[in-house]
């Protein structure tokens, strides 16, 4: 058996993240498995070797996908890789649609946005990966590997997110494109599950906490008591969403995490990285005030007994007036938790901007010598 896996060609493949932050964790996640993958759907005659590493914390955004190549392909060369694929979580485009999958024959490299890929990444990903380790093995001619038995047009049937492909095999150069309308969507869905709310929401701890204490103060005073009550469900609602948007923008303005067009970042690409941000701290900043609403109904209904309610209420009341006054409550203390924004750590906070990405801590770059 040794004899025999000793004369067994091997093909390194390498998975590059960029940035190195949710691609990273996804790249992980992937290079446990691929070898497995590589032998059950391209070849099991050849040794797969897959070497995992991460590209710029900021990557080139100026030249778009061929600049991302470009630098892949001098990675892919200088670590002696036989090819390479890059996840990444910026959102590209081409020919106004957005864009999947790009493959570069010629530069023996390919990429995959994650963001495209809509919330199943890492189930698209398993699924793509391979065939584009194939795609590019073939049209290059390798000798190792068995040609490819499937078309590129097959990837559309077997990833949900492609829709088409444009260019043809023997140019050397393929793009996986998604569609106008549910490609878009799916994009921006993409680019919330790629910026993790769930990293916002532990980042706005301060805020809740600030949040509750407002929530607290508000419950002894009888005046809120009569005024949620005097308020219909379309006021609380007004005020709630007024609430949350106040919120949402002072985190904005209080942070800095408006990402600008400059040299680097094309006016487009900044505009989808704000809607990524806007997206992942309403959604953040939802779920948190679901957390307060919820806690506020519980501190009600065991600070406030219901004949006290009554006397002030002047009426018999039940479990719905627990819950508008809650409501009322919990907007007005999400706008005074807003203050307590400023006391969150920066790098916390600035975590729910799309475009940000931090220095990588304990992402160790595996490297060929």
């Amino acid at each position: 058996m040794a004899t025999s896996d000793q004369h067994r060609p091997e093909i390194v493949v390498g998975l590059v993240a960029t940035p190195p932050d949710y691609p990273a964790q996804v790249v992980a996640r992937l290079t446990a498995e691929l070898a497995d993958r590589l032998a059950e759907r391209v070849d099991a005659d050849v040794g797969w070797t897959v070497r995992e590493g991460w590209g710029e914390v900021a990557p080139r955004r100026d030249g778009g996908v061929e600049a991302l190549l470009d630098d892949l392909a001098r990675r892919r060369a200088d670590a002696r890789w036989d090819v390479a694929i890059c996840l990444t979580d910026l959102p590209l485009h081409a020919e106004r649609v957005p864009l999947v999958a790009h493959v570069s024959v010629r530069r023996r490299v390919a990429m995959v946005s994650l963001p495209a890929l809509g919330l199943r990444q890492l189930r698209a990903v398993r699924t793509a990966v391979p065939d584009l380790v194939s795609r590019l093995l073939t049209d290059t001619s390798d000798e190792r590997v068995s040609p490819a038995r499937w078309a590129p047009a097959e990837l559309t049937g077997r990833v949900a997110a492609i829709r088409r492909v444009v260019g043809e095999a023997g140019a050397g150069e393929l793009r996986y494109v998604a569609s106008r309308l549910i490609g878009r969507l799916r994009l921006v869905t993409g680019m919330v599950r790629a910026n993790r709310p769930e990293r916002a929401l532990l980042g706005l701890s301060k805020l809740l906490v600030g949040a509750f204490g407002t929530a607290a103060i508000a419950l002894t005073a009888s005046t809120i008591w009569q005024l949620g009550d005097a308020l219909g469900g379309l006021r609380l609602t007004v005020i709630m969403l007024l609430g949350l948007a106040a919120l949402v923008a002072w985190l904005i303005v209080a942070h800095d995490l408006w990402a600008k067009p400059d040299q680097q970042t094309p006016a487009d690409l900044a505009r989808l990285f704000n809607v990524g941000t806007i997206l992942t701290l309403t959604l953040a900043t939802t779920v948190s005030y679901l957390v307060l609403f919820a806690g506020t109904v519980l501190a009600a209904a065991l600070l406030i007994e219901t004949s006290v309610l009554e006397q002030t209420l002047q009426r018999s009341v039940g479990f719905t007036d627990y819950l508008k006054l809650a409501w009322i409550i919990s907007s007005l203390a999400t706008v005074g938790g807003a203050i307590g924004s400023g006391l969150e750590d920066e790098d916390a906070v600035r975590a729910a901007a799309y475009g940000y990405h931090p220095e990588p801590g304990g992402w160790r770059d595996e490297k060929e010598g």
